[in-house]
């Protein structure tokens, strides 16, 4: 990285942001208050409140939000007249999944191989760190230019919808000139990136009932309605015979004209088994960015060590369906719903629930933020030109705050690139990319406010 005080600033702030990060990652912050304590949520959110108060925020409060969890707001004054800019990112986490199957502990920050290990380091608990380094840089730095609104979620990985529901009772809090989602990533290591646009998403609870109890197979298999067999039937439905996704009603044939994805770039960051297929037909941006995608996320049924020979009387799956920019969520609910109904074999009793859901969202990479973005990015990226992709996942928020706020530009970065493996075991973060993007984010609000 070119030498320049904002960058050296940075540099040397990143011990303390490593220490930082390891406190916040210890947090067991999923805001599943079934599978973890609700009080490691709260904790985290005391620390990103201690954190704010600590670098001058004013008006610093812990928001109830209706769906029972917390998130953080804090205000930080710039000159008079400046504009103004909302911060983005979210302390709640995605559980560990099996703890055994990480190779350090998931709640303990540990370096490996130039990378720090952690459940959150990346997703997106590196983006609270990365916003408070940005502004540290600045204020060491002649100060910041501009008035700054951070907003640090509770329960962005639950999809449940509560800050969207707070800023929709509460319009004036969150208003802003320009906005930054710190919750999205590069397209690789060292590639400068905006993500303008995000599928989204709905979440569905699935279960098939077919016998007043288990029965035994022996004496009643082949004739008795087996409800994990009608499960699969259903399930396989939602799929082509390539791996498309096929919701009754619901259009897969959209393409992307963005950044492209090679097949042999994308099988490397999925790590795919060799000789294992792609799923889907178009090209991979086509599938992960313009297409409705349905995954399977879990089932309910016996697993394979203790079964007994039974036939299964009722069964669950938890299924997630990602929607592309021009579909509507709750549309797409719908016809997912009435798809299941439809497919369901046997006159099975079947029941949807709905779970989760955000609708997808799409930028305008044509506005003067984006501009000053992209300078910020070719100073702290050198050689390197801002890349526009879009994203598979999903955050709910953008489409609550782009209703809410028609004029405000929106931008997502952040450090969630293919290595971090985000929601799987053995997240890590980028310290090259932490410094990086703290570099750009700080540089991009010096050339927003002028």
């Amino acid at each position: 990285m070119s030498s320049n005080p904002v960058a050296e600033t940075v540099a040397s702030l990143l011990p303390r942001a490593k220490a930082e990060l390891t406190e916040l990652v210890a947090f067991r912050s999923v805001a599943d208050f079934e599978q973890f304590p609700k009080s490691e949520s709260e904790a985290a959110a005391s620390w990103v409140v201690d954190a704010l108060r600590a670098e001058g925020f004013v008006d610093v409060a812990l928001l109830d939000t209706p769906d029972g969890t917390q998130s953080v707001y804090g205000y930080l004054p710039g000159p008079e007249g400046a504009k103004t800019v909302l911060l983005y990112a979210h302390y709640d986490i995605q559980p560990p999944l099996d703890e055994t199957g990480w190779d350090t502990p998931p709640f303990e920050l540990t370096e490996r191989d130039g990378r720090w290990y952690g459940r959150g380091a990346a997703d997106c608990k590196g983006g609270v760190i990365m916003h408070l380094l940005a502004l540290r840089a600045l204020k060491a730095n002649g100060g910041v230019p501009v008035n700054v609104k951070v907003i640090v979620e509770g329960s962005e990985e639950q999809g449940t919808g509560g800050l969207e529901r707070y800023a929709e009772q509460h319009p004036d809090l969150l208003t802003a000139d320009t906005i930054v989602i710190g919750d999205a990533g590069n397209f690789r290591v060292g590639l400068p990136t905006v993500t303008t646009i995000l599928r989204g998403m709905t979440l569905v609870r699935v279960s098939v009932d077919t016998l007043a109890g288990n029965l035994h197979s022996g004496q009643f298999g082949g004739a008795a309605p087996d409800a994990l067999a009608a499960l699969i039937r259903v399930l396989d439905s939602l799929r082509a015979e390539d791996g498309s996704t096929t919701v009754d009603g619901l259009d897969a044939s959209a393409t992307w004209n963005g950044l492209e994805y090679t097949e042999e770039q994308f099988r490397a960051d999925a790590k795919v088994l060799e000789g294992v297929e792609l799923t889907g037909s178009g090209s991979v941006a086509d599938r992960l960015w313009a297409r409705p995608a349905v995954t399977v996320m879990g089932i309910d049924c016996p697993p394979v060590v203790g079964a007994t020979p039974s036939v299964q009387a009722a069964a669950r799956a938890l299924i997630s369906l990602r929607v592309p920019p021009g579909v509507d969520a709750t549309e797409a609910t719908k016809l997912l719903t009435a798809h299941i109904e439809a497919h369901t074999p046997w006159g099975a009793r079947v029941t949807v629930e709905q779970i989760g859901q955000g609708q997808p969202f799409r930028a305008d990479p044509t506005s003067p933020a984006y501009r000053a973005m992209a300078e910020a990015m070719a100073v702290a990226y050198p050689g390197e030109t801002m890349q526009y992709a879009g994203q598979g996942g999903s955050i709910p928020l953008c489409n609550t705050l782009a209703g809410l706020y028609p004029q405000a530009e929106i931008l997502l970065i952040g450090l969630s690139e293919p290595e971090a493996q985000i929601h799987a075991v053995n997240e890590s973060v980028s310290p090259e990319e932490l410094e990086r993007l703290s570099v750009a984010e700080a540089l991009f609000l010096r050339n927003y406010a002028s």
